[in-house]
C-alpha cells in the first residue's frame, strides 16, 4: 500500500486578501511559514515519511523546504502538474474586481482559466506515477488548495461532493492495489491554540 500525505501550503498576503493567485509565483508570508513549520514539528513525532514532491511554485516550494529541513527528508522532485489551477486573466483580482470588470457572470466567460477537468487530470496522473514509482512508500505532496480539491473529486466522487481545504491541511490518501482511501482529510490539528504573527 502507497501512502501519499497531501498538504496544502501555507498561507500567503494574497490569500489573506482574496486575490485568485492560480500560477502565479507568491511567496509565503510570515505566519505561512509559521503554519508550516507547525505541521513540520506535527509530522516530526507523529509518523515517518520516505520523501517529498511538491509543486514548483513558491509557496509550495518554501513549504515542502520548510517540513523536509525539519524531517532530514530531501525533496525528490518539483512537479509542474501538482501546480494550482491556472486562473488566466483572472489572477491577480479580487472577487470585487472581477465583478466590476467583467460582471456578475464572469465565471462564463472565456477568460483563459484551465478548465477543472484538465488540472484533476494532471493531477492524478502525478499521483498515479507516485504509486508506480514509489510502491509501498510514505509520500508527502505540498500543493495547492484548488488543485487537491478537485483531485479528490476526481478520485472518490461519492465521498467528496464539496471540498474546502485549510492552509496547511493534511489529507491522507492510501492507494491499495488502484483503489483509493481517505482516511484523513483537511486535518488542521497542528495549528490548534496557536497564535501566528500578522
Amino acid at each position: 500500500m502507497t501512502t501519499i500525505g497531501i498538504v496544502r501550503h501555507g498561507i500567503t498576503e494574497w490569500n489573506l486578501l482574496g486575490i485568485a493567485q492560480g500560477s502565479s509565483n507568491i511567496p509565503l508570508n510570515k505566519t505561512g511559514k509559521e503554519q508550516a513549520l507547525a505541521l513540520s514539528d506535527r509530522l516530526a513525532v507523529e509518523e515517518e515519511w520516505d520523501l517529498i514532491i511538491a509543486s514548483d511554485l513558491e509557496r509550495a516550494r518554501e513549504t515542502a523546504e520548510i517540513i523536509g529541513a525539519k524531517l532530514g527528508l530531501p525533496i525528490s522532485h518539483f512537479d509542474t502538474r501538482l501546480r494550482e489551477m491556472n486562473g488566466g486573466e483572472i489572477e491577480g483580482t479580487t472577487e470585487e474586481e472581477r465583478l466590476e470588470k467583467w460582471g456578475a457572470d464572469w465565471r462564463s466567460l472565456d477568460l483563459g482559466m484551465e478548465t477543472r477537468e484538465a488540472v484533476a487530470e494532471r493531477a492524478t496522473a502525478a499521483l498515479q506515477d507516485i504509486v508506480k514509482d514509489f510502491p509501498g512508500k510514505r509520500v508527502l505532496v505540498v500543493s495547492h488548495g484548488g488543485l487537491i480539491g478537485l483531485t479528490l473529486k476526481s478520485l472518490m466522487p461519492e465521498q467528496f461532493k464539496k471540498t474546502l481545504l485549510d492552509n496547511t491541511s493534511i489529507t491522507i490518501l492510501k492507494n491499495l492495489e488502484g483503489a483509493w482511501q481517505c482516511p484523513l482529510y483537511n486535518c488542521t490539528r497542528h495549528l490548534e491554540g496557536k497564535v501566528f504573527a500578522q
